[in-house]
């Protein structure tokens, strides 16, 4: 992140993704690899209350860019957020990464206000999960 951002990037400095938050049942990691090398990866933090779930942590290996591993995963965190009971999935993206969000656009997010405090993020997304 450090390298696409045009302000660098701290994760101390961005608001918590531990690994706590990020395991059942307050959140979930999927971690898509071939032959034993990650490819991508991505995390809900759930907020039961509210019956949202925040995508964190959005990645994909340069080597897999381009083939939809990306829109797979973000799917899958979609249906894992259903599947739980969440009513909206949300996200957060910086400026840099446009790529990304073709990609939240395609997958049926719309730009919403902010709706976090976190210094990286220039675009606030959010999902009906309601079918």
């Amino acid at each position: 992140m450090g390298r696409r951002f045009d302000t660098g990037f701290d994760p101390a400095k961005s608001l918590s993704a531990s690994y706590e938050e990020m395991t059942l049942p307050d959140g979930l990691l999927l971690v898509a690899s071939a032959q034993g090398s990650p490819m991508g990866c991505g995390a809900l933090k759930f907020h039961p209350g509210k019956r949202i779930a925040e995508v964190k942590r959005m990645w994909a290996s340069p080597d897999v860019r381009g083939l939809g591993l990306g829109r797979r995963i973000l799917e899958r965190l979609a249906d894992e957020a259903t599947l739980r009971g969440m009513r909206t999935l949300r996200l957060e993206t910086n400026r840099t990464l446009a790529e990304a969000r073709r990609l939240y656009e395609t997958a049926g997010f719309v730009e919403v206000e902010a709706f976090s405090t976190e210094r990286y993020a220039h675009h606030w997304f959010e999902r009906n999960l309601e079918r």
